[in-house]
């Protein structure tokens, strides 16, 4: 098929290069604009960007997709048969949702309509979830409510982190896509009005720990939020970054946020506790409690999250 790519992030790669490797003639991919990064501040190409110049695909950053006329008459006259976004980040407007004689087909990380919105992934970490999964969904007007064309799931455990079910569904969206273009277009199966629920950008604030939340939900939050947003917490009015923890079993009725030993076992709410396995002060790199603590031992009693 005669397809454009439209996605930025890591997570759309794999469906990028899926859909190449199927023989697809993907004659155009949109892309978030390069940003500044880095020491110096140089622009970067995102993922996406440099994976299609990679492929010999040309590559259009435009700024903005509403109230851009000539954008929109540049699309539709790509005489597309379909255009797949995939953590894009810029709204589509009619104008372009039409332009594609199948529409545009969305990559979505989740099991809508559970977790509409920017942040699927860790929400559904937060949250508890025992499965997530991707929909491939006929795109509309409103977000993320159109029809799905296809979905899988995956089970998740008290290990699942961020990084490993990103990658687990970026690959499910790249089989899934392939799958959806090989079928006869269908309607789609509209998304049931019950069990909606949508989930914010995520900003560095979510990433501050609450000692007086539960142990279980400080694990999740770490592994939802790591490596962005990331969690961190206060050690001396030192803000420090916390990589990984791991739940330990009996509980304490210390104040939360107090260390109660000297392997940095902290004090949650409700009698909880956990211990704090990777960590990073400023400047330096992650590393584990180990070397942490030889270079900077934590007493016990020392309270955390006190500014």
């Amino acid at each position: 098929m005669r397809l454009a790519f439209m996605g930025t992030p890591d997570f759309a790669v794999p469906a990028l290069r899926a859909l190449h490797q199927t023989g697809h003639d993907i004659v155009t991919v949109y892309s978030q604009p390069p940003r500044p990064a880095g020491r110096g501040k140089k622009l970067r190409p995102s993922p996406v960007h440099l994976a299609a110049e990679d492929l010999g695909i040309p590559v259009r950053t435009p700024l903005a997709l509403r109230r851009n006329a000539e954008e929109h008459a540049f699309f539709r006259a790509l005489e597309l048969d379909a255009a797949i976004v995939a953590a894009y980040g810029l709204i589509l407007p009619v104008e372009m949702l039409d332009a594609p004689a199948r529409g545009c087909l969305n990559i979505h990380a989740s099991l809508l309509p559970r977790w509409r919105g920017a942040a699927p992934i860790q929400a559904a970490i937060l949250a508890g979830d025992s499965e997530s999964g991707v929909t491939i969904m006929q795109m509309d007007a409103g977000l993320d409510t159109g029809a799905m064309l296809l979905r899988d799931h995956v089970a998740l455990t008290d290990h699942t982190t961020a990084t490993t079910l990103h990658d687990d569904l970026a690959a499910m969206g790249g089989r899934l896509i392939v799958d959806v273009l090989a079928q006869p277009p269908h309607p789609g199966t509209p998304q049931p009005e019950s069990g909606v629920t949508y989930v914010q950008r995520l900003s560095r604030e979510d990433g501050r720990i609450d000692w007086t939340r539960p142990a279980a939900e400080i694990d999740r939050q770490v592994r939802a939020l790591t490596p962005w947003p990331g969690t961190f917490t206060t050690l001396d009015g030192q803000v420090i970054k916390i990589g990984a923890v791991g739940l330990t079993p009996g509980n304490t009725q210390a104040t939360p946020g107090t260390v109660v030993d000297d392997t940095l076992r902290v004090a949650c709410g409700g009698g909880t506790d956990l211990r704090i396995t990777r960590l990073q002060r400023p400047g330096r790199g992650m590393m584990e409690a180990a070397d942490f603590l030889r270079g900077q031992a934590v007493a016990a009693g020392t309270r955390l999250g006190v500014a």
